[in-house]
């Protein structure tokens, strides 16, 4: 699936990761055909690292493991450290087209232990009492939806208290259909389209949103 010159990029690209990170993808044998594809995507992209780590787990059978970090529909991919640590950060869907370019960002992001967010966010964040579920629904052909992702799981990193979740649009049209998906980037907030933002916004909407959940 990569090209050379693809894997001696990504290689430079993954080459100064500071810890490890361990990709968990949750697969299933029946109604999920992307799911050979993005299983053979992430053991390339893993061979490419001594850092990275995948871990491959049958939806189905492997029903603790799925519980464990509340997967319940393939495919799905889980970055987590080196302590297989959750930090709510998800991949519904593959991330091909653009979203790959993100993947490779979370796990720098993941490497590093720090979010990149500003301090003003982080300290804003560390404020949260409430559980905040941010999904952001993508296409693999749309430029703007890769800084969505990104915002949305460096929130997650930051705070124990996010979850965060690619959710590729045309892989899960129910999804998409509940919350009225007609353009993307789209991101729901708590499952509610009170709080949903269209577009890639920026930090400080982003924040202002999240922190509305709370009142």
């Amino acid at each position: 699936m990569l090209s050379s010159r693809d894997q001696a990029a990504i290689r430079e690209r993954l080459a100064d990761l500071k810890q490890p990170v361990v990709i968990k993808f949750f697969e299933a044998s029946l109604g999920c055909p992307t799911c050979p594809e993005i299983r053979s995507l992430l053991r390339q992209v893993t061979e490419l690292s001594d850092q990275l780590t995948l871990e491959v787990h049958n939806l189905y059978i492997d029903e603790e493991e799925a519980k464990t970090y509340g997967v319940d529909r393939a495919p799905t991919i889980v970055l987590t450290d080196g302590s297989r640590k959750d930090y709510g950060v998800r991949f519904y869907g593959a991330p091909s087209g653009y979203e790959f370019a993100t993947l490779l960002d979370d796990i720098r992001m993941m490497a590093s232990g720090d979010s990149g967010l500003s301090a003003g966010t982080k300290s804003r964040l560390a404020e949260l009492k409430e559980p905040v579920d941010l999904k952001v629904f993508v296409t693999p052909t749309c430029p703007y939806c890769p800084a969505a992702v990104r915002l949305a799981h460096r929130f997650a990193f930051e705070s124990p208290l996010v979850t965060a979740s690619m959710i590729e649009a045309t892989e899960f049209p129910e999804w998409a259909t509940r919350f009225n998906v007609y353009g993307v980037p789209k991101t729901v907030i708590n499952d509610s389209e009170a709080y949903a933002l269209e577009g890639a916004v920026p930090e400080d909407v982003l924040l202002e949103q999240v922190l509305a959940t709370q009142a």
